[in-house]
């Protein structure tokens, strides 16, 4: 099953923060940066599993709150010089309200 979710408007999320929606197939953390850009990542760090909704978002970047490690929004990398990569939720916008794309139907939001 797949489906398109509804997160809440642009504005819901904080500059700089994240709102976590919780799926069957575990939690996404979506992201504002400062440019109002939204991102949507699975929220767990390559590493060691550290919730990414809980890291430093700079730039399209958030830093991991375990180990610091740097993951790229836009493509879920870990940045140099650590190496791995996170899976990407794809994000549409439509009149400042963000949907995420999911394969199993999501539970619920918060953070």
């Amino acid at each position: 099953m797949s489906n398109w979710i509804e997160v809440g408007q642009v504005n819901d999320i904080p500059k700089l923060g994240a709102r976590v929606v919780k799926s069957l197939r575990g939690d996404i953390a979506v992201f504002r940066t400062a440019d109002d850009e939204i991102f949507a990542i699975v929220d767990e760090c390559p590493h060691s599993g550290g919730p990414l909704s809980q890291g430093i978002v700079h730039g399209k970047a958030v830093a991991c709150p375990l180990h610091n490690w740097n993951i790229d929004l836009e493509t879920g990398d870990v940045l140099d010089p650590d190496h791995g990569c996170t899976r990407v939720i794809e994000v549409a916008i439509t009149d400042g309200l963000i949907r995420i794309f999911v394969e199993a139907e999501a539970t619920g939001t918060h953070g």
